[in-house]
């Protein structure tokens, strides 16, 4: 390059700065050609460092690595409705509160449901009052038994004395036979106290007063009319937040009217909805790295995988695909794994339910195998 340069001398211009001129050219010429060979070989030493960087983050991380941010937090809500008929006389929660198990909810009025068992725990008294009556006359009819037997025993011994004298001749046969009628009324005596004492004992047998049927039966009415007393007291059933609440004093409730849910904020999860391809390595029991768009990425959530779903979400959508008429195009689907999350760090950042999340599963862990993609409950 530089050889291509010519200089020609300007008139008057002496012969020796025109040679210094072009000596000068060909120098910088040098100097930028080899500047540039520099910067390429710069430039191709960081293009393959980070090749080199690239390959090695995907060989060693992100072929290791499955992500979505298709995931969102769920919780098994507690749905909370009336058991028993009636009005509401209060409701001490609104949306938002948060509760503790055993905490009122609200309160139905619980006025007849008391007069109720007030009913039913008079009647379980009186029919313990009826049983012990049944174990008294049970006794009373073994004592009749006994008197009958006594008194069968006299007659025998006075109808086979006379029956010995008639035959000598020493009383009259009319004597005698007011005797064997004597004997045959006390066996009659003693039948009939039998079928007494037998009638009595089939009220009382193998049962105490207590365990009576009819005690029994009286008893669980009164536990009953108990219970539906209790009933109109609602309580939470576990820790949460309260929300969808739509119960309101004065309102008549019927059983099973839904008035209000509770969510169990300490005992969220996720459900991450990873495409069909991704799923190839997943198991349960690998550990899965979270965020929250709540939180920001500087908030970490460490997971475990719980269970895969058994199907996908068009399988299970109210109108399912009808992949099998008209046209057909494929679309990629996606299953739902269930992650469960560290309860700690669920206290220093709770969650809501229905937040966004985006979820890393890290494969390279053989926790478990699929089985079927569902946790085993066989016993």
């Amino acid at each position: 390059m530089a050889d291509d340069i010519r200089f020609q001398p300007m008139e008057g211009e002496p012969v020796s700065d025109v040679l210094t001129q072009g000596h000068d050219a060909r120098e910088k010429a040098m100097r930028l050609l080899k500047k540039r060979k520099l910067l390429l070989l710069g430039l191709g030493g960081v293009v393959a460092k980070f090749a080199i960087a690239g390959g090695a983050y995907w060989l060693f991380a992100a072929s290791n690595t499955v992500s979505t941010d298709n995931a969102y937090v769920g919780a098994s809500t507690a749905q909370i409705n009336a058991q028993v008929s009636g009005q509401i006389q209060d409701v001490s929660v609104e949306d938002t509160d948060v509760v503790r198990v055993g905490a009122l909810l609200a309160q139905i009025d619980p006025a007849d449901a008391r007069l109720a068992y007030e009913r039913a725990a008079a009647d379980y008294q009186r029919t313990l009052q009826r049983v012990r009556q049944y174990f008294a006359q049970e006794a009373s009819a073994a004592a009749q038994v006994r008197a009958r037997e006594a008194d069968l025993a006299r007659a025998r011994a006075d109808y086979n004395r006379r029956r010995e004298l008639a035959a000598t001749g020493a009383i009259s046969a009319e004597e005698l036979t007011a005797t064997r009628s004597a004997f045959e009324a006390a066996q009659a005596n003693l039948a009939a106290a039998q079928e007494n004492l037998s009638a009595q004992r089939a009220l009382t047998h193998g049962a105490t007063v207590e365990n009576h049927p009819e005690a029994a039966s009286a008893r669980a009415a009164m536990e009953t009319a108990q219970l539906t007393l209790q009933r109109t007291t609602i309580r939470a059933p576990i820790d949460g937040v309260v929300v969808q609440k739509s119960a309101q004093i004065g309102q008549r409730v019927d059983p099973g009217q839904p008035l209000m849910s509770v969510t169990p904020l300490a005992q969220v999860y996720v459900d991450a909805n990873f495409k069909e391809g991704q799923l190839r390595r997943v198991r349960i029991g690998q550990p899965v790295r979270l965020t929250s768009d709540l939180y920001g990425h500087h908030v970490v959530y460490h997971g475990r995988v719980t269970g895969l779903g058994g199907g996908t979400g068009a399988a299970f959508a109210v109108i399912p695909a009808q992949n099998a008429t008209g046209n057909w195009i494929k679309v990629v689907q996606r299953v739902p794994v269930r992650i469960s999350l560290d309860p700690r760090e669920l206290a220093a950042h709770p969650l809501r339910v229905g937040l966004s999340m985006e979820a890393k599963i890290d494969v390279a862990e053989r926790a478990a195998s699929h089985g079927g993609g569902a946790r085993s409950h066989a016993r």
